[in-house]
């Protein structure tokens, strides 16, 4: 059995145990990470606190080069990577290749950032006391920072730790999700080849029950971490010191209006609400449908969710595949049986075959089903009737978590109304609230997290200002 060595300091290294990676559609070996010791940890987290005033020190062009060397090498293992992903993942190759892609973006915006890093020169003889004085604002970084990753996007949510952290000259230590490590460790094969300073980069594949040690350690001052809102806010109590940023889940919601293009909004929702296995952040749980148009929407909306393609994740046709495991399909399965036996109407779907949960669609489900109020991560969405676009932004409101959300209109006064209104992170207009660009800013609010991904304000957030003043000068 192929067992792919970790990364610790920069360089391939074996432990004494392996995590073995199967493939949840068919439960076939799809390889091994080895697992590193509590020593090779140590040493990982040490070289990383001992490299970090060089790593702070590196020139731009050095950084920016070594990010566009490993957004050149993506692209050109681009298959190796997707069908690496689709097989540790069970994600389809589809949505695999979209996931290179985007890391190859990335990785791209990354060093284009880079080179964009500068400071801010502010004059202070604005008051007679600081005649001849100037300020100089430029950000450093907190040092090293630890990156703790899901399983949902093994490469690209990797590449939004490391990426940043190279980019401001910060070492960073992944430790990515056991189910998946796969992808991350064959990233660090790229990470390798760059001129990088040794300790600038490991990567760890540990079990779950070893993180807290990391998490602790003081020497990894900044924590980033992608997952559940509990393991987030459970993190950020237990290091209330350090500098911590959540991306967290979310409650999707989609608002479809009156004057919506109806057959485009079925057809976004319908893949959206399904697209990666339901198991993404942003997709689409909640539809809530203007009254005088449901019964249309809904006699589009439901055909297109018939239509998906299910099945092996390897097949070109498939456009959902299976859940991580049968596990999370179970969990799924009885949040559905819940919610119809609480009074909703099963539409489409609510059947499980192993790890594949079929696209799923509900009606009337009481507002505080578990299906409703939770993140179902799963390929199940929710319709519910609403009068008006008051009565769709307080429900999208009445929720626990704030990622994004989508609403399908044509009129511009609303969905201005939408971008001040929604308790949200990020609002999609007219689109579904699954639409991410890895540029921009994106994060949520309430229980969805603090701080923000997207390579600029990861930056910032990996980073501090610091001020400078001149004096005596004549200006």
């Amino acid at each position: 059995m192929d067992v792919r060595p970790f990364w610790l300091a920069g360089k391939a290294a074996t432990g004494e145990a392996e995590i073995t990676v199967t493939n949840p559609y068919d439960d076939r070996v799809v390889g091994a990470a080895a697992v590193p010791t509590p020593e090779q940890v140590e040493q990982a987290v040490a070289a990383a606190d001992a490299v970090r005033r060089t790593a702070a020190a590196l020139p731009v062009h050095a950084r920016a080069e070594a990010l566009a060397h490993v957004s050149r090498r993506i692209a050109e293992r681009a298959a190796e990577f997707a069908e690496l992903i689709s097989a540790e993942n069970g994600k389809p190759i589809l949505w695999a290749r979209g996931e290179v892609s985007r890391a190859v973006s990335t990785f791209r915006f990354a060093a284009e950032e880079t080179r964009r890093i500068g400071g801010e020169i502010i004059r202070l003889d604005t008051e007679p006391a600081a005649e001849g004085r100037v300020a100089y604002v430029a950000r450093q970084p907190y040092g090293p920072v630890l990156g703790i990753t899901p399983f949902n996007f093994p490469l690209n949510l990797v590449a939004h730790k490391v990426a940043p952290a190279i980019a401001v000259g910060a070492p960073v230590i992944i430790k990515p999700a056991p189910a998946t490590p796969l992808s991350a460790l064959l990233l660090g094969e790229l990470l390798a080849e760059t001129a990088l300073p040794e300790g600038m980069f490991s990567i760890l594949p540990l079990p779950n029950d070893r993180a807290a040690a990391l998490v602790e350690d003081p020497r990894l001052p900044v924590v980033s971490f992608t997952g559940s809102a509990a393991v987030g806010y459970a993190i950020a109590e237990r290091v209330p010191r350090k500098h911590v940023t959540l991306e967290l889940g979310g409650n999707a919601a989609a608002v479809v209006l009156a004057d919506a293009d109806l057959d485009r909004a079925a057809s976004r929702i319908a893949l959206y609400s399904n697209y990666q296995a339901g198991q993404s952040c942003i997709a689409v749980q909640r539809v809530l449908v203007q009254d005088e148009v449901y019964d249309d929407f809904v006699s589009r909306l439901v055909p297109a969710v018939e239509a998906l393609v299910t099945g092996d994740p390897a097949d070109e046709r498939t456009q959902v595949g299976p859940m991580v495991s049968e596990q999370a399909a179970r969990r799924v399965e009885e949040w559905v049986n819940e919610a119809v036996a609480a009074g909703g109407r099963l539409l489409a779907g609510g059947g499980r075959d192993g790890a594949t949960f079929a696209p799923t669609v509900l009606a009337d489900v009481p507002d505080d089903a578990r299906i409703v109020c939770e993140e179902v991560f799963g390929p199940v969405l929710t319709l519910r009737r609403v009068a008006s676009a008051d009565e769709a932004f307080a429900v999208v409101n009445d929720s626990r978590y704030g990622l994004q959300a989508g609403v399908f209109t044509t009129n511009v006064a609303t969905a201005f109304r939408a971008a001040k209104e929604l308790e949200v992170g990020g609002v999609i207009i007219g689109d579904v609230p699954s639409y991410r660009a890895d540029q921009m800013p994106y994060g949520g609010v309430k229980d969805s997290g603090v701080g923000r991904e997207g390579l600029r304000s990861a930056m910032e957030d990996y980073t501090y200002p610091r001020t400078t003043v001149f004096t005596g000068l004549t200006l």
